[in-house]
């Protein structure tokens, strides 16, 4: 019962006959509790805690209740869904989204509308109940067949597709249900708040999906393809948003190898309008995915990152973005209160400029030079900001492929210390990054080699390598065949004590051939020296040598042994550590040689001659020579 002292005003009559028996009375009382509840947030918590979105979800159930008693409840859950996240949760929690799902097969368009509304309002604000799209295999057809009804069911629909397509399956359930032919006429509406929600909607639709983006470039409407009508929203007497949200498309696009990346459309249009949102006179979100869009556009092609590089000084523009702070409001730009817009600003920046120095020296000398980036990535990679944390260290791997910054500018920061901290978290994609970039600092050249070392780097990699997940323990790998490059014989036996026979012949019968690699390098320069090679080999020579054989026979799981096979760097790296066992200038060969010669490899070697491959070619011939 509702109490009698409720003081909530003009609604204790409302909310009386609401619970009462009163039939004739219910609509108006409903409508009632709508107005009472409009714009606030309050009133809204009240009605909701005097148990009102049970009783409307009751009507709405009920098929012999009038439809515009129905409607009306619909109306009011929408508004309820515009109160706090709170109120959104009640609703979700009482079981409101199927409820309104099952209201949209209702052949009222008024009463679907309401559903839609309220629904699309739920999902803008709420993840979890998005499962319960997709649970109903029926759900996704429909709403595709009622999405061209009004511009109500267009700006719904699509919003909430938008917002509920979260995963492959997910794309792809859309896409099977024909979701873009669906979509693709809404793009030439003339409705900018259905336009952009379907932008979105196929933004979401290619994100890291290679068949549905290239389904969505294939597809035409009115004989135009898809991103034919993309470029008609790329134009600049376009809003910001929506030049964003096309070129948002554009990249997914390309990224999705729907597009080439020498198209002009991406190089004269896509390119160009994301450094343009990287610009001062943009708000702070377009500028920070501006950044991000970019990052990600320019990230694998080192043709787009030289014209990036060169376009409108966009390596000074994003510098400025590290010196963001809240006391600098430029100009009279409004942005959410509730973002940490210095954090957001300064991770784009790192991502952008981790892309624009992924292969090329001179534009990496150019992003090293901007004003005090290394304190900035110094103090981003101690940051307790993860998504800081790890945009800066992404950063910092970039600038790490660089021989001249390793020697110089690595040097004098001490950047593999919070590296090595890193390593150390439970976040996976922060190890591995960190694992990466702490890969290129263990190179020969680098200075900071031997301070690493002594701070347990071998403990840290070794105990990588035996991670379950597949890019730690390569870099794991790669860290230890780094470190073994040229080392002394302490480190190498401390790399063989610490890693052991068991976890090597794991590693060795890895089934990512990445991992094979970067184990065989490492023995390889365990084994590059005569006492380095006859220390090892006094305590694990057979292991060693089984190991070897092992990769060359290809002696492997089904699934792997295709790959080893064809995988001709696997044989070149094994032979490279046959040639260094065998080599007759070494003292101890001879009963190296006999060993090898009893356990096959001679003859497997033999069988190799028939390569068509000539550096593999002429390793074995090298190593055959050693035999005598």
């Amino acid at each position: 019962m509702i109490p009698s002292n409720m003081e909530v005003d003009g609604s204790k009559s409302s909310m009386e006959i609401i619970f009462s028996e009163e039939h004739d009375r219910w609509t108006d009382a409903v409508n009632n509790v709508k107005n009472l509840v409009i714009g606030n947030n309050k009133q809204k918590s009240n009605v909701i805690g005097h148990g009102v979105i049970p009783r409307l979800l009751q009507w709405m159930i009920n098929e012999a209740s009038p439809i515009e008693l129905r409607t009306e409840c619909a109306v009011v859950l929408g508004s309820l869904a515009k109160g706090t996240d709170e109120n959104i949760s009640a609703l979700v929690e009482a079981g409101c989204v199927s409820v309104l799902l099952k209201g949209l097969s209702n052949q009222n368009l008024k009463y679907v509308e309401a559903c839609l509304r309220c629904l699309r309002t739920i999902f803008l604000c709420n993840k979890a109940a998005i499962e319960l799209v997709y649970q109903d295999a029926t759900i996704i057809p429909h709403l595709i067949n009622i999405i061209s009804k009004s511009v109500c069911t267009q700006e719904c629909i699509t919003t909430i597709f938008a917002n509920c397509c979260k995963t492959p399956d997910h794309q792809d359930m859309l896409c099977k249900n024909g979701a873009i032919a669906a979509l693709a006429p809404l793009l030439g509406s003339d409705i900018y708040k259905v336009q952009m929600p379907t932008l979105k909607c196929f933004a979401v639709l290619c994100h890291q999906n290679d068949a549905v983006s290239q389904a969505v470039a294939s597809a035409t409407y009115n004989g135009d393809p898809i991103p034919k009508l993309l470029i008609h929203l790329l134009a600049r007497d376009k809003t910001s948003e929506m030049q964003m949200a096309a070129a948002k498309c554009m990249t997914y696009l390309y990224r999705g190898s729907a597009i080439e990346a020498s198209n002009t459309i991406i190089t004269l249009k896509t390119l160009p309008t994301l450094v343009r949102m990287c610009k001062k006179d943009r708000t702070l979100e377009e500028n920070v995915e501006g950044a991000e869009n970019l990052a990600y556009l320019i990230e694998v092609d080192p043709e787009l990152q030289r014209l990036a590089s060169i376009s409108d000084h966009v390596i000074k523009t994003l510098a400025d973005y590290l010196k963001y702070g809240d006391v600098q409001q430029i100009g009279s730009r409004t942005q959410r209160k509730d973002i940490d817009w210095g954090n957001e600003m300064r991770q784009a920046a790192f991502k952008a400029f981790a892309s624009l120095g992924a292969n090329d020296e001179d534009i990496r000398k150019k992003v090293i030079a901007t004003e005090n980036l290394m304190d900035h990535i110094v103090v981003a990679i101690n940051s307790t900001n993860m998504k800081v944390q790890i945009a800066a260290t992404r950063c910092l791997h970039s600038l790490s492929r660089s021989v001249q910054q390793l020697r110089t500018t690595f040097q004098d920061h001490a950047v593999w210390k919070p590296l090595l901290k890193m390593m150390q978290s439970g976040n996976e994609e922060a190890v591995a990054i960190a694992s990466s970039t702490l890969c290129n600092l263990l190179l020969e050249f680098s200075p900071s080699k031997e301070p690493i070392l002594e701070c347990g780097a071998i403990n840290i990699l070794a105990s990588l390598a035996s991670r379950n997940e597949a890019p730690l323990r390569l870099n794991g790998v790669w860290g230890l065949m780094n470190m073994a490059f040229q080392a002394d014989q302490k480190v190498k036996t401390q790399i063989v004590e610490t890693l052991g026979s068991d976890q090597l012949f794991c590693l060795l019968s890895d089934q990512n051939p990445n991992i094979l690699m970067k184990t065989l390098g490492l023995l390889r320069n365990l084994l590059s020296n005569k006492p380095h090679i006859d220390s090892i080999m006094n305590v694990y020579g057979k292991q060693v040598m089984q190991a070897v054989v092992f990769i060359l026979e290809g002696d492997h799981s089904v699934d792997v042994k295709e790959q080893v096979h064809s995988n001709v760097k696997l044989q070149i790296a094994a032979t490279f550590c046959i040639s260094n066992l065998v080599c007759n200038e070494e003292e101890g060969a001879y009963n190296r040689q006999t060993r090898l010669r009893d356990m096959g490899v001679q003859k497997l070697l033999q069988q190799l001659l028939g390569t068509q491959d000539s550096t593999l070619f002429d390793k074995v011939k090298t190593a055959l020579q050693q035999f005598s």
